[in-house]
């Protein structure tokens, strides 16, 4: 007779969960473009503010400033890159989607019109953005996010 132990059964509910995480998805509000803007955005703004929050860690280690001054700064600048790449990742994958239902198929029309539009929003949240910057990072977005999209058919 095998019995399983309640540890177990646990421990096997909670795999189940995060391995059915691909499948589902984090969020389910109503509509699969609200849940994949909604889903990258939370991923995306986690990966930023782990990004920001190490970075900031760094530096206050190198200069050997621990305040609460630096402890403010760390914060804001944390909330602001969190937020930056969760709004860059929800408009990309909004726009991927959306240009996907739209013109029914995914290539790299797609991705390079969705990552143009996210460069250059991306440009518009920076402080000293000029006309030149919008246009510079539109065309760095529409190349990283082709060339990402081409290579995603090799590898």
């Amino acid at each position: 007779m095998n019995l399983k132990t309640s540890s177990e059964v646990e421990t096997r509910a909670l795999l189940d969960e995060i391995c059915s995480f691909d499948r589902k998805g984090l969020f389910d509000l109503g509509h699969p473009l609200l849940n994949r803007i909604a889903e990258s955005f939370v991923k995306a703004a986690g990966i930023g503010a782990v990004q920001a929050v190490s970075r900031e860690a760094y530096f206050t280690a190198i200069d050997g400033e621990t305040s609460n001054k630096s402890l403010d700064a760390m914060v804001i600048n944390t909330g602001k890159e969190s937020l930056q790449w969760g709004v860059a990742a929800g408009i990309y994958s909004g726009l991927t989607y959306g240009l996907k239902e739209a013109r029914g198929a995914h290539d790299w029309k797609n991705s390079a019109v969705a990552g143009a539009i996210t460069g250059a929003t991306l440009a518009l949240t920076l402080e000293d953005s000029t006309h030149e910057h919008v246009v510079q990072c539109a065309i760095t977005g529409a190349a990283i996010s082709t060339v990402a999209n081409l290579l995603k058919g090799i590898f």
